[in-house]
């Protein structure tokens, strides 16, 4: 029997991300993180992050009141959080980013520093894992807060200098290596299979929806070039890279003979820095491991390299930047009695062998990540990526009346790459 047209009809509650933490969530967290004499008194969600800072999830903080040994505490907890975003065709691969960032800080992290430990290395530079819950749709993830330590976000807008790209670099050179002296503990047994979070790919899996992006983002990257004039030749070449680009995804992000376990997605906003009294970065801590996977290293130097820094610190620094990295790789080598797996040269020639990747991903999130705040595209109203996508090309195109480093950061990619012989 249907209800008369002018009866009350109960609300549809409104699941949002902040809603997703629970307090028996907060609890765990607060028991792995304090022990369990910590009693939970009162819990709040707050807000903290800007528009623009996170893209794929939504970061949020949860401020935790507690009791332990008959005192009243404090702590705050980072909280990563399913988007609940309506964009269907990404639903499928929020669940698997979220279950490769949660068993990599909770399973492969702590094997990782148990490796380096025992030769003497200090531990990789992640915050701590308190929590993970993996329900679909329902993803949070509750980490540790840096903040208090003095970490903080670089502007993604400026582009990274020597000081901030040389820690990056280090601590990547640390986390590559480790992970062949973990492979190195069961010979027999490929860490893809241990910890098999490592093996869906994001980003070359047609499965996840990415495809489509890259293809779109192509098409943009065409008519930017063809706005700005002067630039046939790359025009031509992106276009005839729009032929190919799934085959060079699949090679180049699959498995290698230099294979290590990366971080997939180290640019500017998934990295912190702790600074002195004189403003020097002194400290580095990575974030955001949704993207990881086991493949070539060169995965994560090319696309750090080409989202994350102007064209004149690229371009005559590189040098330098592979050797800074292949030093500290030697390093943890050399500590645990293990012979180097590439020499320079070869490191030289693997990282040039992936140009045509890095010039992929400046045109992926060059445009996207240079936009101001306010410029920043609602990704909560769009219904799909397509949506979303036409939303980014027309912020995209506003900004580059506004900010010139928009042009200077894009072409700049375009301009090394001539040089190269890559684009012909």
């Amino acid at each position: 029997m249907s209800k008369p047209a002018d009866e009350e009809q109960p609300a549809t509650k409104v699941v949002t991300p902040q809603s997703l933490v629970t307090e028996e969530e907060v609890k765990a967290a607060l028991r792995l993180d304090k022990g369990s004499d910590a009693l939970l008194k009162s819990w709040s969600m707050v807000y903290f992050t800007k528009k623009g800072d996170n893209y794929a999830c939504v970061v949020s903080s949860v401020q935790v009141q507690y009791s332990l040994n008959q005192e009243n505490m404090e702590v705050v907890y980072i909280a990563k959080l399913n988007p609940c975003r309506h964009v269907k065709d990404l639903e499928g691969t929020t669940s698997v980013m979220f279950r490769k960032e949660s068993e990599f800080y909770s399973n492969l992290v702590p094997e990782l520093n148990s490796v380096l430990t025992e030769v003497g290395q200090k531990a990789l530079r992640f915050p701590k894992c308190f929590h993970g819950c993996m329900d679909k749709t329902k993803e949070v993830i509750l980490l540790e807060d840096l903040r208090p330590q003095g970490y903080q976000m670089f502007d993604r807008r400026r582009g990274l200098d020597v000081a901030h790209i040389t820690l990056i670099l280090k601590e990547l050179g640390r986390l590559h290596a480790s992970s062949r002296l973990l492979q190195a503990k069961t010979p027999d047994q490929d860490l893809a299979v241990t910890h098999d979070f490592l093996v869906p790919d994001i980003v070359a899996d047609e499965s996840m929806g990415y495809r489509d992006v890259f293809h779109r983002q192509l098409d943009q990257s065409i008519e930017l070039l063809e706005r700005f004039g002067g630039y046939e030749r790359s025009i031509a070449w992106v276009k005839s890279l729009k032929l190919e680009f799934v085959q060079l995804l699949t090679k180049h992000l699959g498995r290698s003979k230099y294979n290590v376990v990366c971080h997939g997605d180290c640019w500017n906003n998934n990295v912190l820095f702790r600074y002195n009294d004189d403003g020097e970065p002194v400290e580095v801590m990575l974030l955001d491991l949704q993207i990881n996977r086991l493949s070539s290293p060169a995965t994560d130097l090319i696309y750090l390299m080409y989202t994350s820094l102007n064209g004149e610190v690229r371009i005559p620094y590189l040098n330098t930047f592979l050797d800074t990295y292949y030093d500290t790789f030697n390093i943890v080598m050399e500590a645990a009695g293990m012979d180097m797996i590439f020499t320079r040269s070869e490191l030289l020639k693997e990282f040039r062998s992936m140009n045509g990747l890095g010039a992929i991903y400046a045109m992926m999130v060059v445009p996207f990540m240079l936009l101001e705040p306010e410029d920043t595209p609602d990704m909560d109203k769009a219904e799909n990526m397509e949506e979303l996508l036409m939303e980014v090309k027309k912020k995209t195109l506003i900004a580059l009346d506004k900010n010139p480093l928009v042009k200077a950061r894009f072409l700049s990619v375009f301009d090394e790459m001539m040089d190269l012989g890559l684009i012909p």
